[in-house]
């Protein structure tokens, strides 16, 4: 999936380094740049975009108003503020802004705001909890693995990591939140385990206890006495 973004900055160097920074990211693409908010609104009255990376300190419609005009469009694209000056922040988020960047903008800043644009889009599309894709930030950039491809996610204190056919993957999600936002789609085997319910495949008695073992996975799992019963059930048909 690619994203479509219009980048809005009166200084062209700020627009420039903006859309450098962009192509690190192979699923948002810089589809046009306005110098200012009403040039933002006109383009965005007529063409679609997904993000939109807003400056504040604009003359005419500065990024504030331009971000009102904004949201009152059809399929109004998420705002992600980018400005100098951090004394507007709580109006950048009176606005529903995803996120609030102060120049000049880092890397791993960008990486962030799009990771959480990527998460609101991916809600818009599909609902509340309901995200196709979960986004994690890499040394390559924003990636986005699609829901489908997941085998497993694992925990290892304060660090989760997703397991996919490409794959292992560090993640932003706690092993709770991903249990609660789909419980359809992951089965807890495990304090440390959340596994796709439609690869499980077979349990097995071993001499360190029970594990179990997915499809498209080489590795068995282990599954605490606590989440057996509920694994078995699944089995069953249940």
């Amino acid at each position: 999936m690619s994203y479509r973004v219009l980048v809005v900055d009166d200084e062209p160097l700020a627009r420039q380094r903006l859309k450098r920074l962009l192509e690190e990211h192979k699923d948002f693409t810089c589809v046009a740049d306005a110098g200012d908010g009403q040039a933002a609104v006109d383009w965005l009255s007529q063409f679609r975009a997904d993000l939109v990376l807003l400056d504040i300190q604009m003359p005419g419609l500065d990024g504030l108003q331009a971000a009102e005009k904004i949201r009152t469009l059809p399929s109004a694209p998420v705002i992600v503020f980018c400005t100098a000056f951090d004394d507007h922040a709580l109006a950048a988020f009176d606005v529903d802004a995803a996120d609030y960047l102060l120049k000049p903008i880092r890397k791993e800043d960008l990486t962030r705001a799009l990771s959480r644009a990527a998460e609101r889009l991916s809600r818009q599309v599909s609902g509340p909890a309901a995200r196709t894709h979960i986004s994690a930030r890499t040394s390559q950039g924003l990636v986005l693995t699609p829901i489908d491809d997941v085998l497993f996610f694992s925990a290892d204190q304060k660090y989760v990591s997703m397991h996919h056919a490409d794959g292992e993957t560090l993640i932003d999600d706690s092993l709770k939140q991903l249990e609660e936002e789909f419980p359809q789609r992951f089965m807890r085997i495990h304090r440390s385990y959340l596994v796709a319910s439609d690869r499980v495949q077979r349990l097995e008695n071993t001499d360190d206890g029970v594990v179990l073992w997915l499809r498209d996975c080489d590795q068995p799992l282990p599954v605490s006495r606590r989440h057996a019963p509920g694994v078995k059930k699944h089995l069953r048909g249940g």
